[in-house]
């Protein structure tokens, strides 16, 4: 007798939904070209520098973007197989991301020094890969760093190659434990903590190469517009998540509802915390909501903006949820009122989504914190990227970082402040 279909895929829900998106993912890119303009394309992609801000819609074509991200979640995927990782909210969160990413600044060719180089780092250590794989797959974000040393340096392409190949070795065998290092500096309150010490690495990096006379200079290139095909398959596919989550969840909505009481701070891992279907669900409506803000307010479905959101989705497993998350998506809108940015700049835009690397403040502290630190998010974030000339992709994970410094300290200090004087009050009432 067959079994029925929720007890076949108890433990692979998220693997299936995984090979599920690389399908989609490959099936949206044989739909919009050819296969020699993939070709072409993704010739262009691995072969141009990819400091940000780079789209590879507009650089490679739809077609190869849409190839290139189903390569590299497929390859993030393949590799947390080989090393037997158990998959958590955590690991949606790391494969969503760099499939995010590999719309602008990712590709199967810039990412493996890295990846290698962490792998080492564990030999070195006596200990398997998967024990610092997540830092290894959220570490690629330093992948541009890799390809710009191709173009900067002033010897011939192959040496060029072959230093490029060694620095990012380096960065993956340097990232682990200053990853658990900042971790500590910010407590939880950044989600993007690989982003807060890549962005340290760059800085060191970048100046290493000023002090050689090599420069690097930000990009930009993308893709204006909102074309509806693209509009309506990122609205049908969270759609289809927050299904299949209703689905695994037997129609019941109480985890989703516990997810929407955390904070958010990490380690806040959804799938083990309020089950597998709830953080789908969670997923679903996370997409939906970045979505729903970027057209509302007027903005691009670009590459980057594309990947931004499904990097929001991908941490709807692990610390985001609309409650968090829209305190401080809404700071970055309002400080656009008062400071010198429009919301529709590109930068901005990106500032607006990634905003959600700092919604643990807004859950534990209160929607007031989240429009603060969404506000204070906007005037970091725009100054940060200069120092390391676009060569961290996560240049909002680093601004989060500095915008939880600053914060967190003084929020908890108000917060003990106030509920002292209200214990004291309440001392003298009784």
């Amino acid at each position: 007798m067959k079994k029925p279909f929720l007890e076949r895929m108890a433990g692979k829900e998220i693997q299936v939904f995984v090979v599920f998106t690389v399908s989609l993912f490959w099936l949206a890119a044989f739909l919009t070209d050819t296969p020699i303009r993939i070709l072409e394309g993704m010739v262009k992609i691995v072969s141009s520098r990819d400091a940000l801000i780079t789209d590879y819609f507009e650089l490679g074509g739809y077609g190869a973007a849409f190839f290139n991200a189903g390569f590299v979640l497929l390859l993030g995927y393949l590799l947390l197989l080989i090393e037997k990782t158990t998959f958590t909210g955590l690991t949606m969160a790391a494969l969503f991301m760099n499939a995010g990413f590999a719309f602008f600044g990712k590709n199967p060719l810039n990412v493996w020094p890295i990846l290698l180089g962490t792998f080492l780092y564990a030999k070195f250590h006596h200990t398997r890969l998967n024990r610092y794989i997540y830092t290894a797959l959220f570490g690629t974000c330093l992948a541009p760093l890799v390809t710009e040393i191709i173009y900067i340096l002033p010897y011939s392409k192959w040496v060029n190659m072959a230093v490029a190949i060694v620095v990012g070795i380096l960065i993956g065998f340097i990232l682990p434990p200053l990853s658990m290092h900042t971790a500590s500096m910010h407590m939880g309150y950044n989600l993007f903590n690989v982003g807060f010490s890549a962005g340290i690495v760059a800085f060191v990096m970048v100046c290493v190469l000023r002090s050689f006379g090599l420069e690097s200079e930000p990009t930009l290139i993308w893709k204006e517009g909102v074309p509806l095909p693209l509009m309506i398959a990122c609205f049908g596919y969270f759609l289809l998540t927050f299904m299949y989550g209703l689905i695994l969840s037997k129609g019941q909505w109480r985890g989703w509802i516990k997810i929407m009481r955390h904070p958010g701070r990490a380690v806040a891992d959804f799938v083990y915390m309020d089950g597998v279907g709830a953080t789908f669900l969670n997923m679903g409506m996370v997409g939906i909501m970045a979505t729903t803000f970027i057209l509302l307010v007027g903005g691009d479905l670009s590459g980057p903006v594309v990947g931004a959101i499904l990097t929001v989705y991908g941490f709807g497993a692990f610390g985001v949820h609309l409650r968090n998350y829209a305190p401080v998506l809404l700071g970055v809108f309002l400080a656009t009122f008062v400071n010198v940015f429009e919301i529709t700049t590109p930068a901005i835009q990106l500032a607006a989504v990634f905003s959600m690397g700092i919604a643990p403040i807004a859950g534990q502290f209160g929607p007031v914190a989240g429009l603060l630190a969404g506000f204070l998010h906007v005037a970091i974030v725009t100054c940060t990227n200069d120092m390391y000339g676009g060569l961290n992709l996560y240049n909002n994970g680093f601004s989060c970082g500095w915008v939880a410094i600053i914060m967190v300290p003084f929020a908890e200090s108000f917060i003990k402040r106030f509920e002292s004087r209200r214990g004291n009050r309440g001392g003298m009432d009784k």
